[in-house]
């Protein structure tokens, strides 16, 4: 699928061109991760319809979201939207894998589940695929259910505003498991435990020609952030009316 890219240049590249060879590990703070956040919303700032965000973008979205789902060593959530979403395997065909697998990386992505209460029904789709490989990053002592699915557990403190902190298990993700780069698709809780942290580098923000109202979910929640987190505008593509944002994180400090 083509798209018109019409920043910085005008010009014609299609959904796998804009989210190859990204190097994103090359890119990795020396003590944790490079993390990108990939989310999309309406117009007026609605990241769900009906309470999933599938019916939010466009085919050039949804090519967009799996190209980009290649270019990570992981991929990361929430426990909320992967129960929301009925997240499966990361990587969903072979001809992703094979994506992956010429910009150096394994063909399977790891899975990271972020979750305070380790909240995680054993009928998951991820969670009952034997080839997924999921890592739970928690501030509770239970225990993940028996499932088909290879299930690790990093456990730290919970976040003074609920979740886990998080800065000290990325650490670990990138010393214990060789993790340089992750893709993060929220939610809205997560990214701004992510942002506070100031653990974002890059995100990428669909922008929907749709007014949806009713749901008050937006792209980040929570205390407000002080100061904001700023960003650097890369490029915009657009397809459909359908416009896809990348932006760079202008500075790593925390936002709080």
């Amino acid at each position: 699928m083509k798209l018109r890219r019409l920043h910085p240049e005008p010009g014609e590249l299609s959904a796998e061109e804009a989210s190859s060879g990204l190097r994103l590990g090359e890119l990795a703070p020396h003590d944790r991760p490079y993390l990108v956040l990939n989310m999309v919303e309406t117009l007026d700032g609605r990241i769900a319809i009906d309470g999933r965000s599938g019916s939010i973008g466009n085919e050039a979205d949804r090519e967009l979201f799996h190209g980009l789902r290649t270019q990570g060593d992981a991929v990361m959530a929430g426990a909320g939207t992967v129960r929301t979403e009925r997240y499966g395997r990361m990587i969903k065909n072979d001809e992703l894998r094979a994506r992956r697998e010429r910009d150096g990386l394994a063909p399977d992505a790891l899975a990271i589940v972020v979750s305070g209460r380790l909240n995680l029904p054993a009928d998951l789709p991820l969670l009952q695929d034997p080839d997924s490989h999921v890592l739970v990053l928690t501030a509770s002592d239970g225990e993940a259910p028996e499932v088909p699915a290879r299930v690790d557990i990093l456990r730290g403190d919970p976040a003074p505003d609920a979740g886990v902190v998080l800065a000290p298990l990325l650490k670990r993700v990138r010393e214990q498991y060789d993790v340089r780069s992750i893709v993060c698709e929220g939610g809205p809780a997560l990214n701004h435990g992510l942002l506070s942290e100031g653990l974002v580098d890059e995100l990428w923000l669909a922008l929907s020609p749709k007014l949806a109202a009713g749901e008050p979910l937006t792209v980040v929640t929570g205390h407000a952030l002080r100061p904001p987190a700023d960003f650097d505008l890369l490029w915009v593509l657009e397809s459909e009316g359908h416009l896809f944002m990348r932006y760079a994180a202008r500075s790593p400090q925390p936002a709080d």
